[in-house]
């Protein structure tokens, strides 16, 4: 079976790649590499023994994307292509906002134009907006509070409506927490362009010497040590949870959400503390003032996955950590 997926080189994209291989897909790989290397490609090749089949387009280029529809039978889709910091989405939310929305009309309509009805989406926690009870359960109040995460809440809506307006269509909604470390083997993991904008990567550049030191971002939150509490999720358990997803929708119609993560919750001086534990290298560190819109807690109840998808997460803390600075040590420039 011939898996499309968009924006398949990137970081969560590539680990996907070597699931599906391991399960017997095909996947196909469609990406501008706006966020990522081609020399991924031949990583991917090193891990898994099969040559990718991969087309250098831009999921918004109808046109051009037609083209992949036309040369291959696809029984389903993953969809990760998409602009995806934070910060940056709230400086040019334009961009944003015409780049995510387009490249998933653009998706939806060839789907029904060749007649493909299966579709796993990477959807985002940051649609949970502000919700203080915790774990997040699927069925608690959405919205957001950043354009990157206003693009995840219109997708997932548009995707139901899709959904609604078909009944043969299988949709997957995968709300990842957060994704952290690295194939085990050093070849793929996240490489992210000038100053990374999430925390481990950061921490890896601190390590190695790229970076001075460490921000933690308030010290004074309703925490047991007064930092941030986040899901933190290997992203081989992630790429092992759309290769379980793709298997539910061949059995499924219909649209359903699913949260993946952990369903534990660490700070981030858990995190630095297990990082420097695992690896024996120090991370100096500042404690700074809060960042706007951040919240003290976001971890998952994952049970819906685990009792659907026959999937949960298989690596702690420790595993994360110590696969995350193999990749930086391997790769200190990363690869873009």
């Amino acid at each position: 079976m011939k898996v499309l997926l968009t924006g398949g080189a990137g970081f969560i994209g590539s680990h996907t790649f070597v699931e599906l291989i391991k399960d017997g897909y095909t996947p196909i790989i469609v990406d501008n590499l706006y966020n990522s290397s081609e020399r991924v490609l031949e990583r991917l090749e090193k891990i898994s023994g099969v040559k990718p089949i991969f087309y250098k387009i831009d999921v918004c280029d109808k046109k051009a994307f037609r083209a992949v529809f036309k040369e291959h039978d696809i029984s389903s889709v993953i969809h990760f292509a998409g602009y995806k910091a934070v910060g940056e989405s709230v400086n040019i939310p334009l961009a944003y906002y015409r780049n995510n929305i387009d490249s998933t009309l653009s998706l939806c309509e060839l789907m029904k134009e060749f007649g493909v009805v299966q579709l796993v989406f990477s959807s985002s926690a940051t649609v949970y907006a502000n919700n203080t009870q915790m774990p997040l359960t699927e069925d608690m109040p959405t919205g957001a509070t950043n354009p990157y995460g206003w693009t995840k809440y219109m997708i997932e809506q548009i995707l139901q409506d899709f959904c609604a307006a078909d009944p043969e269509l299988s949709v997957a909604l995968l709300r990842y927490f957060n994704p952290v470390g690295a194939h085990e083997s050093g070849l793929i993991g996240e490489s992210p362009r000038g100053i990374p904008n999430n925390l481990m990567p950061y921490i890896t550049q601190v390590a190695n010497g790229k970076l001075e030191r460490l921000s933690v971002f308030g010290n004074d939150y309703p925490t047991p040590d007064g930092t941030g509490v986040r899901d933190y999720l290997h992203v081989c358990d992630l790429a092992a949870a759309h290769a379980a997803a793709c298997k539910y929708i061949s059995q499924h119609k219909g649209c359903e959400i699913f949260n993946i993560g952990t369903g534990k919750g660490y700070s981030v001086l858990d995190l630095v503390k297990t990082f420097e534990t695992v690896n024996q290298v120090k991370i100096p560190y500042a404690i700074v003032d809060r960042r706007p819109g951040d919240i003290a807690e976001c971890y998952a109840d994952p049970s819906r996955a685990k009792n659907q998808l026959h999937w949960e997460a298989k690596f702690g803390i420790q595993e994360m950590c110590r696969d995350a600075w193999n990749w930086q040590q391997k790769n200190p420039e990363g690869l873009l």
